[in-house]
């Protein structure tokens, strides 16, 4: 397929195998197994001196569908799927990462990410520091003679901090340290991180990439070497983090409306921030999009729009933030994100709320801050179902 296709056409276009009964629509291959032509073949495809499927842990066609298409959206070479976001996180740090090496994160990621460096990892005894997303200075002042990745979220969850992927590539790149990319809040329709730098992008295609809540998935992109036999694939090979072949078949089809939904999310949450930096009890909104935001001139820079995630701090604190959720009568009470269906969420009491108080207060999660993932929904009726709580 020609190299110059457009990203709406990459997304509708890539990764189709058709079998022999010709379908229009990508199928979904259901078993567990595949069959073999002879022993010589079996032994072949086990070593891997012949492409070919054997095992759905590891190797699907449905799946593998996926993985095409997804790394010509993001201009990878390779692209290993998984069953959720954190996992591919997981295989992206077990299959590169050793006993005794060291990491330098954002603290201004997703909870879970925090608790997975910070109390699964650590009894690896691979240690993290966790530094600010937009001071660049931090990340060179924390790097130790063991320190082998670079992690972060550029939006930011929840706050939508960005990090200079430029910038801290030319720090990773010259310290020999791999700089790894959660492009979720943005997916590869408005932000690609490798062309900026990056050297590994990690997806929850829960989100955006599905597009309506339905199935769990994620991905780790990259570099073909660095994957297939740096040892991300081998770690999913091995362990079994694995995406299944119906939920990649759904992706699949969300992935050829992810360009229309991204700039519709994105022009969406540009009017509700915009509405809710009028409104009197709101003490702050966090958006990319918006001139207040302090890195807007970062965000012209490397994404195409600001996204579809609207973060705001309303006046007095949790009560007021819960009368904001509980007065809602259209928005979704639930912390997915990525959803045609608007959501709205409370940081401090959901996602984050495994990570101590103290880690809150130093990445800014206040008591008072809501995050709203603006869907497709009526702009003006996502207002007034705010304004409800608001008023």
């Amino acid at each position: 397929m020609s190299d110059d296709l457009q990203p709406e056409t990459l997304a509708i276009r890539t990764g189709i195998h058709r079998s022999q009964f010709n379908e229009h629509s990508e199928a979904v291959y259901l078993t567990s197994s595949f069959v073999f032509d002879s022993a010589a073949q079996a032994a072949a495809r086990f070593i891997g001196d012949e492409p070919g499927n054997i095992y759905s842990r590891f190797t699907n066609p449905t799946v593998t569908a996926f993985e095409e298409r997804l790394a010509q959206l993001e201009g990878a070479e390779a692209c290993v799927a998984t069953s959720s976001g954190m996992s591919a996180i997981l295989a992206c740090i077990m299959g590169l990462l050793s006993a005794g090496d060291h990491i330098v994160a954002s603290r201004s990621i997703f909870g879970a990410t925090v608790n997975l460096f910070n109390n699964i990892l650590n009894k690896f005894n691979i240690k993290t520091t966790f530094v600010s997303a937009t001071d660049i200075k931090s990340w060179e002042a924390a790097i130790q003679p063991n320190t082998k990745l670079f992690f972060l979220e550029t939006p930011s969850n929840p706050l939508t901090e960005l990090s200079n992927i430029i910038e801290l590539s030319k720090i990773s790149k010259s310290n020999k340290i791999w700089l790894v990319v959660d492009n979720c809040f943005c997916t590869p329709i408005l932000q690609k991180p490798l062309e900026l730098g990056a050297d590994i992008v990690i997806h929850s295609a829960t989100k955006y990439l599905d597009g309506q809540g339905r199935v769990l998935g994620g991905a780790v992109l990259g570099n073909r070497d660095l994957l297939m036999d740096g040892g991300i694939f081998g770690f999913l090979r091995t362990a079994g983090p694995t995406l299944s072949a119906f939920n990649a078949w759904v992706i699949l089809k969300g992935l050829e409306t992810l360009k229309i939904r991204m700039e519709a999310h994105s022009a969406h949450a540009l009017q509700i921030a915009q509405w809710l930096e009028s409104q009197p009890n709101v003490a702050r909104v966090f958006y990319p999009g918006l001139v207040s935001h302090p890195q807007h001139e970062l965000a012209k820079q490397q994404q195409k729009s600001g996204g579809g995630i609207v973060t705001f701090e309303v006046k007095g604190g949790k009560e007021a933030a819960w009368r904001v959720i509980d007065s809602t009568h259209l928005i979704s009470i639930t912390a997915n994100l990525g959803d045609v269906k608007s959501t709205l969420t409370h940081p401090a009491t959901t996602t984050h709320a495994r990570i101590s108080q103290e880690a809150r207060d130093v990445a800014g999660i206040s008591d008072g801050l809501l995050r709203i993932a603006v869907g497709l929904e009526a702009v003006a009726d996502l207002q007034n179902d705010l304004a409800r709580g608001l008023s």
